[in-house]
């Protein structure tokens, strides 16, 4: 072989020698690229981390400040406590007060209704007199001046009575009540069945709720 193609032959070895070595430090300078990219990223998530440890530090101490502060609002100043203290017994005082009075106006009520419940008990003898008197009347005077104003007067008084709650309680075919009627006999019946109040023998009177004289009936055997 010529010298000619020796050296031509070399300067293609070289040619080719220096195109792998581009294309090595090439390769060789994207690895480095690669490697360095990698690094930071992984600085950047490194920085991440300690911001994320803080955020849920403080996530988790927000409760312990607020449980903090919920305390301080529970410690009142001696001053409030104070004055709390008395508002509390006012307020204790005035209910107790209007309790009494409430109570006392019941008691006042009752009183009142009891006196006048005594009152009105002993006119009622007065309205069995009428009663009787216009039941003696003959049938031929009934329609005389001296019955008719005996009448009205009785018709007046029985208003009055209504008026202050005094009613007539319901005796002759109702069943016997011991609460409202006071059996003095007992008799034979064919209108009523036993245990009927065949009779009234004194009217009774209600005054309000209250029994202010039981009807004194015959109950049916």
């Amino acid at each position: 072989m010529s010298e000619d193609k020796k050296k031509a032959s070399s300067k293609a070895k070289t040619a080719e020698e220096k195109k792998k070595e581009e294309v090595l430090e090439n390769i060789m300078e994207e690895l480095e690229e690669e490697a360095k990219e990698k690094e930071i990223t992984k600085e950047k998530e490194a920085q991440k981390e300690p911001d994320t440890k803080e955020d849920s530090k403080d996530a988790t101490e927000e409760p312990d400040v607020e449980t903090k502060e919920d305390k301080k609002k529970e410690k009142k100043n001696p001053l409030q406590e104070k004055i709390d203290e008395l508002n509390d017994k006012v307020l204790r005082q005035m209910a107790e007060f209007e309790n009494f009075r409430k109570r006392t106006d019941k008691e006042k009520s009752q009183q009142f209704e009891l006196g006048q419940g005594n009152v009105l008990e002993k006119l009622l003898p007065v309205v069995d007199n009428f009663e009787r008197g216009l039941a003696a009347v003959p049938e031929a005077e009934k329609d005389g001046a001296f019955a008719d104003g005996m009448n009205k007067i009785y018709k007046q008084l029985i208003k009055q009575l209504e008026d202050l709650g005094v009613t007539p309680i319901e005796a002759v075919g109702k069943e016997f009540d011991p609460n409202l009627h006071n059996a003095v006999m007992q008799v034979e019946s064919q209108e009523y069945e036993s245990g009927i109040v065949a009779q009234e023998l004194q009217k009774g009177y209600m005054f309000h709720d209250t029994v202010l004289r039981h009807s004194m009936v015959a109950v049916a055997q």
